[in-house]
């Protein structure tokens, strides 16, 4: 059964913050009183364990990521320091992380580029740049060896600066068209160019219209005119970052399937995904998961998932039914 969650601005935590502090080193305690909670609680919990100890509790759980320690996970303690960040600091840790790994982790920085409205993007990039002295979109620009995924962040990025939630029919057919006229209306590969070029304009909601329009007119997704075309790495990255655009919770339910399956290599992606939608559209997400793989997601996290901390945290996070009071 869902976990009901009572978010009350009177309520001052107090007690919630000395049971933390007191079950500090029982990782299963520290799950139960934070796993469910919203993200106004979790940051106000924060400050009032600050407030009460003197001490960050992320800080406390990043420190207790690297340890070994008697009754602590550091993979749940991880989580969790990830789970209790304001929405816009986890992003920016994330996209440090992808661009820090050997191979670069591409798909963790386009969830975030077209997942997260304009807003949300600036305040990734201030916090970033305040954490790192650097940045986000200069760091993207400068990876090396360059890659087509690479192209359609920058594009991305410039659509966040320059628009916030324009959308327009009439614009949004003429682009379908065009991406047609260029595509599978004329021979040879997808035009690079005309894409990356309506990706910088358009902002995210546009663009899932114009893909939209796409299949009205057309009567198929754009990605069949990819996966028809011959454009090697930038028509695959390019379909990945179509269909997280078009069908979110579709694309998060296969990202869960496949790594549970062992058939991805992005080893942070489940905990990525269950901590960053838990608030957005997990019940849609599961809704989509059952329906796509024949099994409850629930499920799914207990099959694959190691009997454990880990996977109470995961399962505490598909429990969550949030009600805001």
């Amino acid at each position: 059964m869902a976990t009901k969650i009572l978010a009350s601005s009177s309520h001052g935590f107090e007690n919630e913050c000395k049971e933390i502090h007191e079950s500090w080193g029982r990782s299963n305690q520290l799950i139960r009183a934070l796993a469910g909670r919203t993200q106004l609680e979790c940051r106000r919990i924060r400050e009032t364990y600050k407030e009460m100890y003197g001490e960050d509790l992320i800080t406390l759980l990043q420190k207790s990521s690297h340890r070994n320690q008697p009754g602590v996970s550091p993979k749940t303690c991880a989580a969790l320091s990830l789970w209790m960040l304001d929405p816009h600091e986890r992003d920016a840790i994330v996209a440090r992380e992808a661009l820090l790994q050997d191979d670069t982790n591409y798909t963790a920085l386009v969830e975030i580029f077209v997942g997260r409205k304009s807003s949300h993007v600036a305040l990734i990039k201030q916090a970033y740049h305040s954490k790192y002295k650097t940045h986000l979109d200069q760091d993207i620009i400068n990876i090396e060896p360059p890659h087509p995924y690479q192209k359609i962040l920058v594009a991305l990025s410039t659509s966040h600066k320059a628009h916030q939630a324009d959308v327009s029919q009439h614009t949004a057919k003429c682009d379908a068209r065009r991406l047609y006229e260029t595509g599978e209306g004329s021979p040879g590969a997808i035009d690079e160019g005309l894409v990356l070029e309506i990706f910088t304009k358009r902002s995210i909601p546009h663009l899932k219209l114009t893909f939209s329009c796409y299949k009205h007119i057309y009567g198929h997704d754009y990605t069949k005119s990819i996966s028809n075309g011959n454009s090697g790495e930038f028509k695959d990255a390019l379909k990945m970052v179509v269909n997280c655009i078009c069908n979110p919770p579709n694309y998060y339910a296969k990202v869960l399937f496949a790594n549970f399956k062992g058939m991805a290599a992005d080893r942070g992606a489940v905990t990525r995904v269950m901590v960053s939608r838990s608030e957005m559209e997990m019940d849609e997400i599961q809704r989509v998961f059952k329906a796509k793989f024949g099994v409850e997601l629930r499920e799914a996290i207990c099959e694959s998932i190691p009997s454990g901390d880990f996977r109470d945290f995961l399962l505490a996070l598909a429990n969550k039914t949030v009600i805001v009071l």
